[in-house]
């Protein structure tokens, strides 16, 4: 009787799994949760500035942002009665702000946060190759990836939906909305300009210069709609200045931020992120290999993931987008007792490090202190640097969970 419950069971939740509207249903109830939860916590008191602000302060910032740029006020300056920290995205982005900002905060807080779990759940079911079970899969073992950018009102789930949407675009030969994704994802976070790097797999690339060039025009010039052209200038200049200060300050979840906390060293963040660069690049040199809907895949993974670990500024939040690029790299890989080592290490070391299964001695001693989240990340990217390189593809015909 067991046996055949335990049957009964493990079949109703694979054909749950495989069903992409329960699955985004699943997934929109928890970013609802995520609002109301935010919503309901009582105010965080911050004594650096001895003031309290809500626990859903980067929402508060994205569309508080919408109302110092409809006054003409520098977006890039610090507002201490409004929220905690600075404003540090594109005026453009200010601007689409400006929807959630028409609704009161607990309406406006749940649509940001559905936009950011359907974009990712849509952009995970429109990739090639893997199957509806694998992408279901994806979707629910980042769930405590996703609920943690959610809690925190980021855009995180959105840019890792954008840069998806882009790849399987092309995949299809859509260009402009490749091009749209692609550029849409800059204008948010300027580190999306990595996935640029995809449109080398594919034909008509001048047609994609154009198509990008184009958004970028019509993006950069959204904010003129309701500013002066010289305030949009004066924004940019303000935001080039805030960037520059703020890429000296801080370390994070990061490759820099490994180096710094186990050697104590405080390393020029160039030194690192340049030769991030060009391990990044080594397997496009492999042109061969272009035509290989896999090998693509596995460079998809790559952006998703070095997009994390080499930025300065990674938090807990970000790591839905590499999460993300993981479980594309696993369900596209052929099974190895490596590959399924390195995928438990990051589900595990990644994902559960931030919730209350992990135990908390643990996490608080070593855990964050050594930055031991970005570790299993910065160990899957060099392995699928690794895998591109030494690409064969006979060894991917038949990839099975």
């Amino acid at each position: 009787m067991s046996a055949t419950f335990a049957n009964s069971w493990n079949l109703l939740v694979e054909k749950f799994i495989s069903k992409p509207f329960l699955v985004g249903l699943l997934l929109s109830f928890f970013a609802i949760g995520a609002g109301v939860q935010s919503i309901l916590k009582k105010s965080e008191y911050y004594p650096e500035v001895q003031k309290t602000y809500t626990h859903y302060n980067n929402y508060i910032i994205f569309k508080n942002s919408f109302e110092h740029l409809s006054s003409n006020k520098d977006i890039y300056k610090s507002y201490p009665e409004e929220h905690w920290d600075l404003y540090k995205y594109s005026p453009t982005f200010s601007f689409a702000m400006g929807f959630f900002a028409f609704f009161p905060d607990a309406i406006g807080l749940a649509l940001w946060n559905l936009l950011n779990a359907l974009i990712l759940c849509i952009a995970v079911y429109s990739l090639p190759k893997l199957n509806l079970k694998q992408k279901g899969l994806t979707l629910l073992i980042c769930i405590f990836e996703l609920m943690t950018s959610m809690q925190n009102s980021q855009s995180n789930a959105l840019m890792a939906g954008l840069l998806i949407l882009s790849f399987a675009f092309m995949e299809k030969d859509k260009l402009l909305l490749a091009t749209f994704c692609i550029i849409a994802s800059v204008y948010i976070k300027i580190f999306g300009i990595v996935g640029i790097a995809l449109f080398l797999f594919y034909p008509n690339k001048m047609k994609a210069v154009f198509y990008s060039f184009l958004w970028m025009m019509v993006f950069f010039c959204l904010p003129l709609l309701i500013i002066s052209f010289q305030q949009l200038v004066f924004l940019y200049q303000s935001w080039g200045n805030m960037l520059a200060n703020d890429y000296q300050s801080a370390y994070s979840l990061s490759v820099v931020g490994i180096i710094n906390t186990w050697f104590n060293l405080d390393i020029n963040k160039n030194l690192v992120l340049i030769p991030g660069c060009l391990l990044f690049l080594v397997p496009f040199l492999f042109r061969k290999n272009y035509r290989e809907l896999t090998f693509r895949i596995f460079a998809l993974a790559s952006v998703l993931i070095w997009i994390i670990i080499f930025n300065h500024k990674a938090e807990s939040p970000t790591f839905i987008v590499a999460m993300i690029g993981i479980c594309i790299w696993y369900f596209a890989s052929p099974f190895s007792r490596t590959n399924l080592a390195l995928f438990l290490f990051a589900f595990i070391l990644t994902s559960l490090s931030a919730t209350d299964l992990f135990p908390k001695f643990i996490r608080v001693t070593y855990v964050k202190p050594y930055a031991l989240k970005a570790l299993p990340c910065v160990m899957i990217w060099v392995k699928i640097v690794y895998d591109m390189v030494r690409y064969n593809a006979s060894e991917h015909l038949n990839v099975k969970i």
